[in-house]
């Protein structure tokens, strides 16, 4: 791969570093929305075949993962009027050791896993399990409902960088229905968010256990 794409993947990482160690919803959003501009950009940087079709598809992938999605859930926050803390079950300190963790493991994992795929290394896999294993780490080390649809768009980050490994050219049309999938389910949640508020107050998700028929 070129130095660019090492470049990118390497700030995706440290991306994925900056999000475990995040105590604020609004840095988080600002660091996945980054993190999602420089995934759209990732089929670029390693000499993927664009069509004319597959830029416009590519400009959509960027917008609709580093603006549409994170305005929509600062849209939402606003909206709910919620408090501003990612709530861990996980310490700060403990997610940042987590996170270095699992970007070692990855690395093992991928030089594990034989992939012939022309002009890949395996920064490009082991950036893939990373996103795809610290998306699950979100979701399952945060109570705030945020934190964890932001945890869902990490893992969707993941997928569509294993896609990259696994193909020599970018199949926008899978790609971008699974983008789709993951804005609507962004939009669903800003209803169930002010729902959960107006029963709850907060939207702490270990308070759903509270709720009774």
């Amino acid at each position: 791969m070129s130095q660019l794409a090492d470049t990118a993947l390497i700030l995706v990482l440290l991306s994925v570093l900056a999000s475990f160690g995040a105590g604020q919803i609004p840095t988080l959003i600002k660091v996945v929305a980054f993190q999602g501009i420089v995934v759209s950009l990732i089929p670029l940087a390693i000499g993927h075949q664009l069509s004319a079709g597959g830029v416009v598809f590519t400009v959509a992938t960027l917008v609709i993962r580093g603006i549409v999605i994170p305005v929509a859930i600062v849209l939402a926050i606003k909206k709910v009027a919620i408090r501003r803390g990612v709530e861990p079950i996980v310490g700060p300190h403990v997610s940042l050791m987590a996170a270095l963790v699992l970007i070692v493991a990855a690395f093992f994992v991928s030089s594990k896993i034989d992939l012939v795929v022309a002009g890949r290394g395996e920064l490009l896999l082991s950036t893939a399990i990373t996103l795809l294993v610290g998306g699950m780490f979100l979701l399952m080390s945060r109570r705030n409902a945020i934190a964890m649809v932001l945890g869902y768009m990490m893992m969707e980050n993941g997928i569509y960088l294993g896609g990259t490994t696994l193909s020599t050219r970018a199949h926008h049309i899978v790609e971008f229905g699974i983008l789709l999938d993951v804005l609507a389910g962004v939009m669903l949640m800003a209803v169930i968010l002010q729902n959960i508020k107006v029963e709850l107050d907060d939207v702490d998700t270990s308070l759903l256990r509270t709720l009774k028929d």
